[in-house]
């Protein structure tokens, strides 16, 4: 049996194995559906659970989706997020976060900017990895906290989009990457929002920016 979640090629604009879901499941059909509607251009449709399918396979297929999106979008900003750069991970001078996992490290401790990605993105893989949390077998059963998991990896991946709007969005505009940017986070917003996946206090730190965003969703 092939498995649910696999990798993909590395992306030399990436700084990790680009996660995909492999053809011959239904994965790779949602996949499909995403890749499609999202031709059309309208995000809102994109976001829609596509009537007859699994709640929770829609979650996680998008969920690799979103992980992928990010990894490529910061890793064009590697070379300029750096610990003397950001030396703490922050959105702005009101906001800053701390890093924890529960198993590894159990307390809050202040990291840089990059090594905070580097923790989330580390830990963003265990989970989809972990066959337990994201089943490798069709029909196998998602477990019963899993929109808590999902609800946690989008909390960090905003905190990711925060901390490059607030800290690199001159870098962005000088390599051209504002509308790629742009539409990748209204579209993970739109999605978190659709399955409220995100508690609205977390959000925020791009509030002016995501109001605009929802107006009608």
């Amino acid at each position: 049996m092939q498995s649910f979640f696999g990798r993909g090629s590395r992306n030399q604009r990436t700084f990790r194995p680009k996660k995909s879901a492999p053809a011959g499941n239904n994965g790779m059909k949602l996949k499909r559906h995403i890749d499609a509607t999202l031709g059309s251009g309208n995000l809102r449709e994109v976001v829609r659970l596509p009537v007859g399918e699994d709640l929770n396979e829609w979650l996680a297929v998008n969920t690799v989706d979103f992980f992928n999106q990010v990894n490529i979008l910061y890793g064009t900003l590697m070379e300029f997020c750096t610990p003397a750069t950001c030396p703490t991970m922050s959105a702005g001078p009101k906001y800053e976060y701390r890093w924890a996992d529960g198993v590894k490290i159990k307390r809050p401790i202040e990291v840089s900017a990059p090594k905070y990605v580097e923790y989330l993105m580390d830990w963003i893989e265990a989970q989809l990895d972990e066959e337990s949390i994201f089943p490798q077998k069709l029909g196998a059963p998602f477990p019963p906290n899993f929109r808590d998991v999902i609800k946690t990896i989008f909390k960090r991946l905003f905190r990711v989009y925060a901390h490059i709007y607030h800290s690199h969005f001159q870098m962005i505009l000088k390599l051209q990457e504002e509308a790629h940017l742009n539409t990748c986070f209204k579209h993970f917003m739109l999605f978190t929002w659709e399955f409220q996946l995100i508690d609205r206090a977390e959000l925020a730190p791009l509030r002016e920016l995501i109001e605009p965003i929802l107006v009608g969703h």
